[in-house]
């Protein structure tokens, strides 16, 4: 957080000219946030993992918390692959619970927009996810 605020301390005159000084502000964020965080292609990294998801922490079985955790990577791994609008709108609006109408204030964009790169996020993550396996569990 602190490297954003220096970010826009030092673009102030920027971010005061930009069309939306809250999208402005965003971006810088995001920026911020991208350059620290792993990817995907650079190898092993020595940042600490996520935290385990709880639905994790409940399962009864070894195999089962390895198929929740199999699972859960396929998601974030997904979820990563989403252009920058989209990854805002699902991230904040399903994993993080923020009503449409807050993200709009957070992210200096319309409702219809929220709406639209949600749902086309939805659509990219319904693609390439497979379903739950429902072998054996037919009665």
């Amino acid at each position: 957080m602190g490297a954003t605020f220096d970010c826009l301390w030092l673009s102030w005159n920027e971010t005061l000219a930009s069309h939306d000084s809250r999208r402005y502000a965003w971006n810088v964020l995001r920026a911020t946030v991208m350059a620290r965080a792993p990817t995907a292609t650079a190898g092993p990294s020595s940042a600490a993992p996520p935290s385990t998801p709880s639905s994790c922490k409940t399962s009864p079985t070894p195999a089962a918390y390895a198929n929740e955790f199999t699972e859960t990577l396929e998601v974030f791994t997904a979820i990563s692959r989403l252009p920058d609008r989209q990854l805002e709108a699902i991230v904040l609006h399903r994993l993080c619970g923020c009503p449409h109408g807050a993200a709009t204030g957070l992210l200096g964009t319309s409702l219809a927009a929220i709406r639209s790169d949600e749902r086309h996020a939805t659509r990219f993550l319904d693609s390439v996810i497979p379903p739950p396996s429902t072998e054996g569990t037919t009665p």
